[in-house]
């Protein structure tokens, strides 16, 4: 299955999941607690106040090496926008892109999603859980802050 069947599928047209697929266009499904919501908006709130241009995506779905994977939330500036537009799924990824810990993700697939956020052009990536504390990635590896927002 490709992204665009996905997305298409009356069958999996408002789940309680966050759906991506692997490098087989198999469906991998991942459910999502309200706290995890409210993370994602608060988040994207956040960078986008300290940004002051480009977009704020949530649920950024971004063509990888392993299949078609969803950032929680992503920060597109605006000549990222210029370029890639409304594309579905992004062939590149977004300045910034977020992962906001869920009670079923594992250690290996955070750390896989760094490398192929990072690999599709991502400058950064945040690791963030739901009690608030963060990590953060560039392509050097681990971050005390992000250079994304503290520069503005």
């Amino acid at each position: 299955m490709d992204w665009a069947a996905a997305i298409n599928n009356p069958f999996l047209q408002d789940l309680p999941f966050k759906i991506e697929l692997d490098r087989f266009g198999q469906i991998l499904m991942s459910p999502a607690t309200n706290e995890h919501g409210r993370w994602q908006f608060r988040i994207g709130r956040e960078i986008d106040r300290k940004k002051n241009s480009g977009e704020i995506i949530v649920e950024c779905s971004i063509q990888t090496t392993d299949g078609v994977k969803v950032a929680d939330v992503a920060w597109a500036s605006d000549g990222f926008m210029a370029k890639y537009g409304t594309k579905t799924p992004f062939p590149h990824a977004p300045e910034i892109c977020v992962k906001v810990i869920s009670p079923s993700n594992t250690e290996a697939e955070i750390a896989k999603k760094i490398e192929l956020y990072l690999a599709q052009g991502a400058r950064e990536v945040w690791i963030c859980h739901e009690n608030g504390s963060r990590k953060y990635y560039n392509a050097q590896g681990p971050m005390r802050l992000s250079r994304e927002t503290e520069k503005t």
